[in-house]
């Protein structure tokens, strides 16, 4: 009987802990149910944005209503390539002459004319050669004088035999050989001046500078790049097209052309197309020319649009759509009642807006006057 006692309170006591739990645990449940639907409410999720059934608000008869119909248009259609701004021609500046750079005469930017000094390297041993060369020229041109005196004299002796035959012969040919040395001299003194004009640097068209690799104090070598220029008047785009599409190109074709940073758009001629692949990429080098607006620089960023086969496009005005949230709508004629409808749009084109989905070419819909565009 103790023992027996002694277990009913244990018992009793699981008894009461187990409900206590289960309450928790109810609790706990609705509470986290109640939360869900506050943030639901919150959310609009039991509140549509827009009505499945048009609403007698969005109900109206057509009469007096501006409307327009959609249309189906048939318009070219075009694939873009895109390309670089390059200059037709341009120019690297070189040193012939291992020398020093004693000016720099222009910088970065910069508009040159042609024959314009840019760059003056040191010349002081070239002016030395040039001397040495005039002098020798001078005593050259001295004895020439001397042996053709000599030649011409024997010539009068020779009639009259009062000299051998021997003798003239030897006056003759002194008298070649000064003419020839005088020739040589002569060479040496041009090429002297060849030279020395080598260490001014000329340009050697009218152009633009866009890049200087040296500065004065600088000691340069034969064949170093020093200057950069390029003809801004004649300017071309290089565009990479892949083979598909370069076929249909041909030399002297007018195709569309845009400058993306100028937001200009002009009539481009192909003007080369390079007959060779790119293993790489499959693709060809096409080169375009067109009209060149101000503030072209060579490195621009630039479209052509290849022509492709027409298409047909679905298009309504951009006064007929307006904006419910985050959707295009239009209000539609149907059945003598103008009803609200989602659409997806497309390109816009001119005036128009393409339709990708929600309407179809006949319908018709309400184009209200004075509204602005949807985007």
């Amino acid at each position: 009987m103790g023992h027996l006692e002694h277990q009913r309170p244990a018992q009793a006591q699981s008894r009461w802990k187990l409900p206590r739990f289960t309450g928790t645990l109810v609790l706990a449940v609705v509470m986290t149910a109640g939360v869900a639907m506050l943030l639901l409410v919150l959310a609009g999720v039991f509140k549509p944005k827009v009505p499945a059934e048009p609403s007698a608000a969005h109900q109206a008869t057509v009469s007096d209503l501006p409307l327009a119909e959609v249309r189906l248009i048939r318009r070219p259609r075009y694939e873009s390539a895109v390309g670089t701004v390059r200059a037709v021609h341009q120019a690297v500046v070189a040193s012939r002459l291992l020398a020093k750079v004693v000016e720099v005469k222009v910088k970065a930017g910069q508009a040159v004319t042609r024959d314009e000094v840019l760059v003056r390297l040191d010349d002081s041993d070239l002016q030395a050669r040039l001397k040495q060369a005039e002098a020798a020229l001078a005593a050259a041109r001295a004895t020439q004088e001397r042996t053709e005196t000599d030649y011409q004299r024997a010539q009068r002796l020779i009639g009259s035999r009062a000299i051998s035959q021997a003798e003239f012969d030897q006056a003759a040919s002194a008298w070649r050989s000064a003419t020839a040395e005088l020739e040589r001299a002569q060479q040496t003194v041009r090429e002297a001046k060849v030279v020395l004009d080598y260490a001014t640097i000329r340009a050697p068209i009218t152009a633009i500078v866009i890049d200087k690799r040296v500065e004065a104090g600088d000691t340069v070598g034969p064949g170093q790049a020093l200057l950069t220029l390029y003809d801004p008047t004649r300017m071309q785009m290089v565009v990479t097209v892949r083979e598909s599409l370069a076929q249909r190109l041909t030399v002297g074709q007018k195709i569309p052309g845009r400058l993306e940073a100028l937001k200009h758009d002009c009539e481009a001629t192909v003007s080369e197309i390079v007959p060779e692949a790119q293993a790489a990429s499959r693709s060809f080098t096409v080169k375009v020319t067109g009209p060149c607006p101000p503030g072209v620089y060579s490195g621009m960023f630039g479209r052509i649009f290849i022509p492709l086969e027409d298409e047909d496009v679905t298009v309504i005005p951009v006064a007929a759509v307006f904006k419910v949230g985050q959707l295009d709508m239009v209000d539609v004629v149907v059945d003598g009642t103008v009803r609200r409808r989602s659409v997806q749009l497309g390109r816009m084109l001119n005036q128009d807006y393409e339709v990708l989905a929600g309407l179809t070419a006949g319908e018709k819909i309400v184009v209200p006057k004075g509204r602005k565009e949807a985007h």
